[in-house]
């Protein structure tokens, strides 16, 4: 299962997000050019429980490099797909809850997030001198928030069959909460850092994430915040949708509706458009065009369920209009 993104789009476009995002693939190319280095690199920027609980390991570290190693290590990676596995999940869920926090709120809550996570793992795995890295703990916090947050969200997920694309949308809290069974089973069952996965730093950040981001709520906006959003403020809806259509037994035709902007349905624009019913999933792309308002209703001929043989209703699609 590949998740594509969630059916909740944020009203801002994700700023703070979207720098966590830059500086972990900057950081990324960094590591590239360590070369004969990148071992003394990892160890010096990344989390080791043994630089804090073995005095002689502990010695060769200045203040400085022990505070820092607490989060700098959620900007590492230990190869590509780390990276790119850290970064689609961040980019799914990430701009969500930067949306309801606001992005100085949200950059904290994510720094915290990815320190508490390193503590947990510390907390576990005293002794350990295996270097841990990466932003999964950070963004193992943010999942947790939005859990809270959007508990009727869903996940746009791809399941591939025999090389044909299946999208299927799986209610946010399954799909998070079947990831959060899978990292509690693997600690349980493993030393915690089995396979080079630091697991309780996943439960440790999911958890902290969720108890967090109700505290985070209760601190007031600031005017900075609210500029903020003015000027973030999201001109245009998904390209691709997943549309909940409807119809009677009697009526071969099927009736949904999208969303766009204001700035899309004054211009008009195009969609790529999922239409789930009974098993079928069909993906194609609808062109709204310019000047339609509120309920105005898009004809899509022979989309809708199929009569016979020859024949097909129609698909109705009305426009909702949003900010």
């Amino acid at each position: 299962m590949i998740p594509i993104r969630d059916t909740i789009q944020s009203k801002n476009y994700p700023v703070v997000n979207t720098i966590i995002i830059a500086a972990n693939v900057l950081l990324y190319l960094v590591q590239l050019t360590q070369g004969d280095r990148l071992n003394q690199f990892i160890i010096t920027y990344g989390l080791v429980p043994a630089r804090y609980s073995i005095p002689q390991i502990a010695a060769y570290f200045t203040i400085g490099q022990q505070v820092l190693s607490f989060f700098s290590f959620m900007f590492l990676h230990g190869g590509f797909w780390h990276l790119l596995g850290n970064m689609w999940s961040l980019y799914i869920f990430g701009d969500n809850v930067e949306d309801r926090l606001g992005p100085l709120r949200y950059l904290l809550f994510y720094l915290l997030c990815g320190f508490l996570s390193g503590a947990s793992h510390l907390f576990v795995n005293w002794h350990s001198q295996v270097p841990t890295i990466g932003a999964s703990g950070a963004i193992a916090g943010v999942m947790g928030a939005y859990l809270l947050l959007f508990p009727g969200s869903k996940v746009l997920t791809l399941i591939p069959i025999f090389f044909i694309p299946y999208f299927i949308n799986i209610p946010a809290f399954l799909f998070l909460g079947f990831w959060f069974l899978l990292q509690f089973i693997s600690a349980t069952g493993s030393s915690g850092q089995a396979g080079g996965v630091a697991w309780w730093a996943h439960i440790g950040g999911f958890v902290f994430g969720m108890i967090f981001v109700k505290l985070f709520l209760k601190i007031p906006d600031l005017g900075v915040t609210r500029q903020a959003r003015r000027i973030t403020s999201k001109k245009k809806t998904h390209r691709l949708q997943s549309i909940s259509v409807m119809g009677t037994a009697d009526d071969p035709h099927l009736y949904g509706s999208i969303i766009i902007t204001p700035r899309e349905a004054q211009l008009g624009t195009r969609k790529v458009v999922n239409i789930p019913w009974g098993f079928q999933k069909r993906l194609f792309h609808v062109t709204v065009p310019p000047g339609v308002s509120e309920g105005t209703k898009l004809r899509l001929e022979g989309m809708g369920k199929r009569v016979d043989d020859r024949n097909r209703g129609d698909l109705y699609l009305k426009i909702s209009i949003g900010e």
